[in-house]
């Protein structure tokens, strides 16, 4: 009883700050917000935007097999943020933009500006209806595990979003961003206090411990082939961030609300600086509940993304399964899931109406074309667990990930050359570029048993780039 009042209580804060923040929404609401939003609530509602219910889930895991090495790509992090803040957000306030992929347009073609926008349609919704999908998997094995336990749980979560998203859009957003945020660190803090109690820790004596443990081991600088590599790891952070936040208009869109753009630069800067230490209380999570369950002689599960599940179930066969730490679980669950699955929704529909349509001040459409995002996204889950093949559902995250490497490639030729591409020759590079490096890759395991990790988004950005350069003519002048 108390997690179904505690879930009900939460979706009802949602729609009490929908209902404030749509009054009078139009269009420009629903895409910009006006820009009238005030920085420090953008940056910290994006700290819970940027953590989806997998991460909330797997990252604490990541001790397991690497350690704490993942702060190493956070560190690369930082660096992105500062690229973003400092080099496109001039541009896109410059240029005025709604969308991100408007400048494609005003700088390469419009057949440049359309590849740009199919290549985010395709990306973000594959990838947060994934997410989404093992979300809705781990609230469903918690909820009995019926098939039709986990129909009701997709349709009725996504219709949950479009309800309090339908009218203020991103306005709304950064509002609920950031209940949802607060949500979130309630949640996670409450459950290292819990883990803490469970081995009888003081917060000094966690720290020591935490800091103590091998598995707190962060930096990798004796093997250059492992993927977990210094240099390797905080370069690919660095174009992580400028790939799948300067480039995303998911992540974007909030920014452009802010009203100036030295505002959205200090949002920008204030969230970055904040992802290492909440990714380090993560992982600190994850070596408290390996040395809890060491400590009860419980053998560590395989996988990391089921360690802190294996800690709810375990302290679940022994109280309620309505305890405390069972509500902070879910509540956690939810407010990552949702503040990410909510603001993508909202990004695709802008990018379908704005990008793909030309139709920006359509209210009939934009309430259409939402209504058909959900739509979409519910039967994507839908899909994904009819299928029910983890080898497929890895090879779509392999396919999201390559994705982004040609929206590296476009705006970098963009910002960085002086030269006009050939705007019909764009879609068939753009198109070439993920497959060239899948085949690279595929060569460099077989013949050389190297394995590409994060580092493949550059490289898929370098052929775009080289590409697009193939395709090129030389201009006296341009806009960037």
């Amino acid at each position: 009883m108390l997690i179904i009042i505690v879930i009900s209580l939460y979706f009802f804060a949602l729609f009490c700050i929908s209902r404030l923040t749509a009054r009078k929404a139009t269009n420009t609401t629903f895409f910009r917000g006006e820009r009238r939003s005030k920085w420090w609530m953008v940056a910290f509602g994006m700290v819970g935007a940027s953590i989806s219910g997998v991460t909330f889930v797997s990252v604490p895991g990541m001790v397991l097999t690497s350690s704490m090495a993942y702060l190493q790509l956070c560190i690369g992090f930082i660096l992105g943020y500062l690229v973003v803040a400092f080099v496109l957000l001039p541009v896109y306030y410059r240029l005025n933009l709604t969308s991100i992929y408007g400048y494609l347009g005003q700088r390469l073609g419009g057949k440049s500006y359309k590849t740009g926008a199919w290549f985010f349609l395709l990306s973000k919704m594959c990838g947060a209806a994934l997410k989404f999908y093992v979300i809705c998997m781990i609230l469903t094995t918690f909820s009995g595990g019926s098939k039709g336990i986990f129909i009701l749980i997709t349709v009725g979560m996504v219709l949950l979003i479009w309800l309090y998203t339908r009218r203020g859009g991103i306005r709304t957003l950064v509002f609920t961003d950031t209940f949802q945020t607060v949500c979130l660190f309630s949640a996670l803090l409450l459950i290292i206090y819990k883990v803490m109690g469970q081995l009888d820790f003081s917060l000094s004596d966690a720290v020591r411990s935490v800091m103590a443990d091998e598995r707190s081991r962060v930096f990798v600088l004796d093997d250059w082939t492992s993927p977990w590599y210094f240099w390797k790891q905080l370069l690919s952070g660095l174009f992580i961030v400028v790939v799948m936040t300067g480039l995303d208009q998911d992540m974007m869109q909030k920014n452009l609300t802010c009203k100036s753009l030295r505002d959205a630069q200090k949002d920008m800067c204030t969230y970055g600086m904040a992802f290492l230490p909440v990714n380090f209380l993560f992982l600190a999570l994850g070596v408290l509940l390996a040395q809890f369950f060491e400590s009860q002689g419980v053998a560590l599960p395989t996988k990391g993304d089921e360690l802190l599940t294996m800690f709810v179930q375990t302290s679940e066969s022994e109280v309620s399964q309505f305890s405390t730490l069972f509500v902070f679980f879910v509540l956690g669950i939810l407010a990552a899931s949702f503040s990410s699955a909510d603001s993508a929704l909202t990004s695709l529909t802008t990018c379908y109406c704005v990008d793909i349509r030309n139709r920006e001040n359509d209210e009939r459409l934009r309430r259409h074309v939402h209504v058909a995002m959900c739509l979409f996204f519910a039967l994507f889950i839908l899909l994904f667990d009819a299928i029910n093949s983890k080898s497929l559902i890895d090879a779509i995250y392999t396919i999201v990930s390559y994705t982004y490497g040609p929206l590296l490639g476009l705006f970098a030729f963009g910002l960085f050359t002086k030269r006009q591409v050939r705007d019909r020759f764009v879609p068939y590079v753009c198109v070439a570029s993920p497959l060239l490096c899948y085949v690279i890759d595929s060569i460099a395991k077989q013949q050389f048993g190297y394995h590409f990790g994060y580092e493949l988004l550059l490289m898929n950005g370098l052929i775009t780039f080289v590409g697009l350069g193939f395709v090129s003519v030389r201009q006296k002048g341009f806009y960037r």
